[in-house]
């Protein structure tokens, strides 16, 4: 593979790492350089806004703000995002006075979204500008400042949109986790905005939803009942119950061969699934996430691939196997 001039692998991964560094020390100054009443009030006006979050921004800082806006979204607050161009041409008609704007602009003088500043003082909206000149017209004409800028950007020539796109996303970024801190966001909450993908799986999957029926043998039944179980259920594992229902024990398809092999033929008539089973196995519940049990049956010295299923009062009703978990993709 030929190499740019004067440049090989070794120095490509030095530059990267150092571009790397400079937009790390570029989210540090900039949270040196949050003031923390502007914090305060930032998200208390957001935490309060009874209508919408509109996020805006053109170039680059559209792109970030349009992020911005879908992780309002997802973490509790609606927020959408509006084009400066589209809201020249119509789109102010989104904007009603009980909404909040945040308004993202590097330099702070982007004549689209300074356009738009009338008709946002007109309907009474409060405006939270992230901008990299606090002195800049959009800084002046909001009502909450939130610094954003950098002494450069990573890119070498000092031009294309790096460190500052990296910092007013890291900004934003940083009031929506305080404000989704501030509603008291819950995990299931979370949840119902992500039901699809690995992190809806994740959070929204329970065992009840990927067990099997449970495959079950008494305490006394012989070696050959236990094996024709094993087999007709084809779940590589029988849960052994008492009289009541209750779990006492799990008999595996390793558990049945060991026990085969150690037990001399003349006693194979009196072996029984209590002789062959795991007493008191590890269990889950209906309700049990199913990364937990995932996690559950893999975060050990010694993995397990089934986990019997008890309901509340301990009765078994399911088997749980690793391979379905796996197969549903989590």
């Amino acid at each position: 593979m030929n190499s740019a001039p004067g440049k090989g692998p070794l120095s490509f991964h030095a530059t990267a790492v150092e571009l790397l560094r400079h937009e790390a020390r570029a989210i540090e100054d900039a949270a040196s350089k949050l003031r923390p009443e502007s914090v305060e009030r930032a998200v208390s006006i957001l935490f309060e806004c009874r209508g919408k979050v509109i996020v805006t921004g053109i170039g680059k800082s559209g792109v970030i703000a349009q992020k911005i806006a879908q992780t309002l979204t997802s973490t509790g607050t609606v927020a959408i995002f509006l084009h400066p161009s589209d809201a020249l041409h119509g789109g102010l008609g989104a904007i009603a006075s009980e909404d909040v704007i945040i308004a993202l602009s590097n330099s702070g003088e982007t004549d689209e979204l300074l356009s738009m500043l009338p008709a946002l003082k007109k309907r009474g909206v409060m405006l939270i500008s992230i901008v990299g000149e606090p002195d800049s017209t959009l800084a002046r004409q909001s009502d909450v400042v939130l610094e954003a800028g950098v002494d450069r950007e990573a890119c070498p020539l000092n031009l294309a949109p790096t460190a500052s796109t990296t910092v007013a996303l890291a900004v934003g970024d940083a009031i929506a986790m305080t404000l989704m801190d501030a509603k008291g966001l819950t995990q299931e909450d979370f949840a119902s905005n992500h039901p699809a993908g690995r992190l809806g799986k994740r959070l929204t999957m329970r065992a009840a939803d990927l067990m099997h029926a449970s495959p079950n043998v008494s305490v006394n039944e012989n070696w050959l009942a236990v094996v024709k179980a094993i087999s007709n259920a084809s779940l590589g594992a029988v849960n052994v119950i008492d009289e009541d229902g209750s779990l006492v024990g799990i008999v595996t398809d390793g558990d049945l061969r060991r026990t085969i092999e150690r037990t001399p033929a003349d006693q194979l008539s009196q072996l029984a699934a209590a002789r062959m089973m795991t007493p008191d196995p590890i269990t889950v519940t209906l309700g049990t996430l199913a990364y937990d049990a995932l996690r559950l049956m893999e975060d050990r010295p010694s993995q397990i691939s089934v986990l019997p299923v008890v309901d509340e009062n301990g009765s078994c009703v399911g088997l749980l196997r690793l391979h379905d978990i796996v197969r549903s993709g989590l």
